[in-house]
Parts: C-alpha cells; structure tokens; sequence
C-alpha cells in the first residue's frame, strides 16, 4: 500500500466531482486510480451520496443520538467476538489435528 496516501483529506468538491464520474458510468477502480483516491474510500462517499448524508467531514460522536452511539457500540463489540471467535476455531484445528505417527527407527 502507498503510505503516501494514507490519512490524506479531500475537500467537498473533490468528493462530489469523484462520485459525479463514478455515476457517469465509469466504474470506480478506474476513477480511484486515476485520482489516487483508495476503493474504498470512492464506495464510502457513492454510499453518502445516495443516502442523502453529507460528503463533508465526517458526523462527530457528539452528533449522533443514544441509539446510535449504542448500536456502533455493539457492532463494534460483535466484530471483536467474531474475531476471537475465529482465532479460537483455527487453534482448536490446529491443536486437534491428528498427528502423524512417529517414525520407526
């Protein structure tokens, strides 16, 4: 990954103009690529735009409601069991797997 990239701002207009060319029709790897912007964050701002919710900075903690303080909360939560979750099976794979028989001498 080019670290160059990393933590970089883009203003409003910037945003609005990259998601104007993706809805023309050109698909969104190639107007990242040719802006230098991530994928992912091209997906996030075309996601923003079609719900309506602002391109310019992003919403505070302060900003959001109880619920939804709660809610990020959880998910946050839930992506942490998954993962330990996950770790567990793999372990539980490695520890359990039979283990071949020594060799003769």
């Amino acid at each position: 990954m080019n670290k160059s990239h990393c933590g970089r701002r883009y203003d409003r207009e910037f945003k609005h103009n990259a998601v104007a060319l993706v809805r023309s029709g050109r698909k969104i790897s190639d107007v990242s690529r040719d802006l230098g912007v991530g994928a992912w964050s091209l997906m996030r701002w075309v996601k923003q735009s079609n719900n309506g919710e602002s391109l310019g900075e992003p919403r505070t903690v302060a900003s959001e409601s109880a619920e939804q303080r709660e809610l990020r909360r959880l998910r946050q939560e839930l992506d942490y069991v998954s993962r330990q979750r996950d770790i567990l099976k793999k372990a539980l794979g490695i520890l359990s797997a039979e283990m071949p028989p020594p060799a003769s001498r």
